[in-house]
């Protein structure tokens, strides 16, 4: 039995677009293109996309996991492998669920306390566990940045890499206070941190207005970004999403 793209991409919860990327790099050809130019995937293809998602999802670049598929002959040992990944991700998920539970418990006794955010007692610990690949990690539904963004994670310091994630995690915190405080989404300010992100994708990859509003979207429909968002602050995803939209209507339509 053979699936075309529209319904594989049904079945598996990534886009077309991300399909015909896996094509091109050499990591997912179709079983056979008919003559009317679609791509038709049979189970041996439907179990190699099972397992670059599986892949994709323990943090596994596109390369490498090239080079996984590459090297591995039988199907239930690759299987068995990524079983063991999982199992290891469940145990990093774990330590991550406790990380934020510490950080609310510290936030919460700092305001009965009187005290700003600022008090935390150890500001690195609000980054235990989380790995700054994940926001990466979920870009597969954007190829062409994801793999831009791979290329310049590749090329920096764990230092470097580090910097970034807090960057990303002070920026979010910023919109939370803006939100917080009853800002609307087309102000000065809140335009102001959106901009900011806007620049660093613009320099791995051309981002443009459309992709932009997808990318915004994403923080409400891709459960990975809005737990992100919504760990620090609920309804961020949302007013994120709305920002952007803004943004990318005023600014580059």
């Amino acid at each position: 039995m053979a699936w075309p793209t529209a319904e594989v991409a049904r079945m598996s919860g990534v886009t077309a677009r991300t399909l015909r990327h896996y094509d091109e790099v050499g990591l997912l050809p179709p079983a056979w293109i008919g003559s009317n130019g679609y791509r038709y995937y049979e189970e041996r293809q439907l179990l190699r996309l099972q397992q670059i998602l599986v892949l994709r999802e323990l943090g596994v670049g596109l390369t490498e996991i090239g080079r996984v598929l590459a090297e591995q002959v039988d199907e239930l040992d690759a299987l068995r492998g990524h079983r063991s990944r999982l199992l290891a991700e469940r145990d990093r998920l774990q330590g991550l669920a406790e990380t934020v539970s510490r950080t609310i418990a510290e936030l919460e006794q700092s305001r009965k306390d009187g005290n700003p955010m600022t008090s935390i007692n150890r500001p690195e610990n609000l980054f235990e566990g989380i790995r700054p690949e994940m926001y990466q990690d979920s870009l597969r539904d954007f190829p062409e940045l994801a793999e831009a963004t791979e290329q310049r994670v590749a090329t920096m310091s764990e230092a470097e890499v580090e910097a970034g994630q807090r960057q990303r995690t002070a920026q979010m915190i910023r919109l939370a206070e803006l939100m917080a405080a009853g800002r609307p989404v087309d102000a000065d300010e809140v335009q102001a941190e959106i901009d900011a992100q806007y620049r660093a994708l613009a320099e791995m990859h051309a981002v443009s207005a459309e992709e932009h509003r997808a990318i915004g979207r994403a923080c409400v429909d891709n459960e990975q970004w809005r737990a992100a968002y919504e760990a620090i602050a609920p309804g961020l995803a949302t007013y994120q999403r709305d920002a952007i939209e803004v943004y990318a209507t005023t600014r580059l339509s």
